[in-house]
């Protein structure tokens, strides 16, 4: 899974992107910093089954800290986006180019307010935050119908001729933006087009692709820079969009690099932090940290491992689930107990997860036994968030 961090430039998409991996990116304050896309990885937090199995776990692919499970997801901060990057002003082209692969994005937007459209700095207040969410909605909109307008009238006209459903059409023409055929299904019933696609225009492709972006790449918004926000401004974005978070993303980092060297005591997600009495420092750093703990405090954290969570809990509907080979000793062929962990979407069938495992544990599938309940399922069961599974395959 790839979670797309996006927005116009100078918001603070790169320090979003080094508090939420701790990787080394380019940081500062002038537009298009971030040149080339940005790949790491970053966690989300799931329950993992070793209390309630009673055993000790040996992580592979993930983290467990007393019995949190760190599950590791890749995000990608690409170019700053500007108005009419679909035509490819600034450098739209290959910004929209890096989304293609995402399946969800966090708009991270200055709800300050005190960036320009353009990303130029200024003072909070000075620029309407909730332009940021809308442009860049249109941005991708468009981009979409762009794609899905390149040779589409040959394509319908051939359509038209074999009866070829509409969604085929859409769908060959996306296939590459990562863009399934169910979610092509839905944003259709939800426009219900004309029958015959000779007869869309321009409108009517820009609202088909409006609702497969909705479906296809869902967005939510990272109301960053929240602690110097002018009063209202957080409610603004509320009233406009139904996915956001409060986001401090300096004040993410800068807890984090506190915490490894041992200035304090600080878990990702958590809504204060300790600071360590025994170590020394000055009146400004103390200051620091004091504003640092009065804002995670007032607003229930940082919100740079929320929006992770959201993306892929909220919004892409995941589930972990935990193959082993050893459904009584929860192992896999090297004795390690629980040692993966896989993200899902709702309604995976254990043969899906054999194939996610590996392809030919997919192709040569018999069964499966639920290491929970010890009972044999076959291919069409229906995955539980949780769910501990042997999958039995041919040799």
């Amino acid at each position: 899974m790839q979670i797309g961090i996006v927005g116009k430039p100078n918001v603070g998409k790169s320090t979003f992107f080094g508090a939420a991996t701790m990787a080394p990116v380019e940081i500062a304050n002038y537009p298009f910093t971030t040149i080339a896309a940005n790949k790491g990885v970053g966690y989300v937090r799931s329950k993992c089954p070793c209390k309630e199995l009673g055993v000790k776990c040996t992580p592979h692919n993930s983290g467990c800290v007393d019995g949190t499970r760190m599950i590791p997801v890749e995000l990608l901060d690409v170019a700053g986006l500007v108005p009419d990057a679909w035509q490819g002003k600034g450098l739209g082209n290959q910004f929209l180019d890096d989304l293609r692969q995402a399946d969800a994005l966090i708009n991270v937007i200055d709800v300050s307010g005190s960036t320009n459209i353009e990303g130029v700095p200024g003072k909070p207040g000075d620029h309407d935050p909730r332009e940021d969410v809308e442009f860049l909605r249109n941005e991708i909109d468009m981009w979409i119908r762009e794609i899905l307008k390149d040779g589409f009238n040959k394509m319908a006209r051939t359509a038209k001729m074999t009866g070829a459903k509409p969604e085929a059409l859409i769908y060959e023409r996306l296939a590459g933006l990562k863009i399934t055929e169910s979610q092509v299904k839905r944003a259709l019933m939800d426009i219900n087009p004309p029958n015959d696609p000779t007869k869309w225009d321009d409108e009517i492709m820009f609202q088909i692709a409006k609702k497969v972006r909705e479906y296809g790449k869902p967005m939510i918004v990272a109301m960053n820079k929240a602690d110097i926000a002018p009063e209202g401004n957080i409610e603004l974005i509320q009233k406009i969009n139904d996915m956001n978070v409060v986001t401090m993303a300096e004040t993410e980092l800068a807890l984090k690099k506190a915490a490894e060297k041992g200035v304090v005591e600080y878990v990702p997600g958590d809504s204060t932090f300790t600071i360590n009495t025994h170590i020394s420092l000055n009146e400004p750093q103390k200051k620091a940290l004091e504003y640092m703990k009065e804002n995670i405090e007032k607003y229930g954290g940082t919100g740079v491992q929320t929006c992770l969570e959201k993306a892929a809990f909220d919004m892409l509907d995941l589930i972990t689930v935990y193959p082993v080979e050893d459904e009584n000793k929860y192992t896999d062929h090297f004795g390690r107990v629980l040692p993966d962990a896989y993200l899902l979407p709702r309604g995976s069938t254990a043969r899906d997860l054999a194939y996610k495992v590996h392809t030919d544990l997919g192709e040569k599938f018999i069964r499966a036994v639920n290491a929970k309940t010890k009972r044999t399922v076959g291919a069409d069961y229906e995955l539980l968030d949780g769910d501990v599974i042997r999958i039995v395959a041919n040799k």
